[in-house]
């Protein structure tokens, strides 16, 4: 197996157990508590962030661990990988979180496929995911610049989930992840006429967090972090 296909293998296979910890758990979620959305909300968030963690820790030496588009596309922009490995990301991305979608339904006895009728595409919804997704990119991408990437996948994690409370959107931010939760009518689902508005904002909100990046981390590398005075980067460990 070439190494581009052990990578796209890695997005499919991540992308499918990322669906599968989101919508499972909102099912999940919503029969443990059917009665309290609040604490659906606290399931959904707790399972999903530790489930990414542990998710990226499985598949980002393979990868990188994007499991979403707009990091891909983001990474791209910056060098990071090619745009040709970015295009190809991506539909395993979409198919790995549809194949998730699917998974989940069927772990809880469901139709393997039912569209779902949540909307969420108001202004506020919309607001809401732009902020998501720079706020996700902004953590990556800093991370990833000034030399401590071994902190991403606790700091994804803590972001999403804390963005599941402070984003009106619980903070999609991922436009694979906006199509796999089409196909579950359940606490994690999105209806099909919101999701085209969801990816058209997180695109949005990717194109401010490259400009965002450029401006806050210009040519940054380990060996430059504290030549900006990044909180805490000694040279020794800028270097590291």
């Amino acid at each position: 197996m070439s190494d581009l296909h052990r990578r796209l293998l890695a997005e499919f296979l991540g992308s499918m157990l990322l669906a599968a910890i989101v919508i499972g758990s909102g099912i999940a979620a919503a029969r443990l508590s059917p009665a309290d959305t609040g604490l659906q909300l606290l399931e959904n968030a707790a399972v999903t962030a530790t489930g990414l963690f542990a998710v990226i820790v499985m598949f980002s030496p393979i990868s990188g661990a994007h499991f979403n588009p707009v990091v891909s596309l983001v990474d791209a922009a910056f060098g990071g990988i090619s745009r040709r490995d970015a295009v190809a990301y991506i539909p395993a991305q979409v198919a790995g979180c549809v194949a998730g979608a699917v998974l989940a339904n069927a772990m809880f006895a469901q139709a393997a496929v039912s569209i779902a009728t949540t909307h969420r595409a108001t202004g506020a919804h919309l607001l809401a995911e732009v902020v998501a997704t720079v706020g996700l990119l902004l953590v990556i991408f800093s991370l990833a610049r000034t030399g401590r990437d071994a902190t991403a996948p606790a700091a994804v994690g803590a972001y999403i989930g804390a963005a599941y409370w402070f984003t009106s959107s619980t903070s999609f931010a991922n436009p694979a992840i906006t199509v796999g939760r089409m196909l579950s009518d359940s606490f994690a689902g999105i209806a099909p006429a919101s999701a085209p508005a969801y990816v058209a904002v997180q695109l949005v909100g990717a194109l401010v967090a490259v400009g965002l990046i450029r401006v806050l981390y210009p040519g940054v590398t380990p060996q430059t972090a504290a030549e900006i005075a990044i909180p805490h980067a000694e040279p020794a460990q800028a270097t590291a």
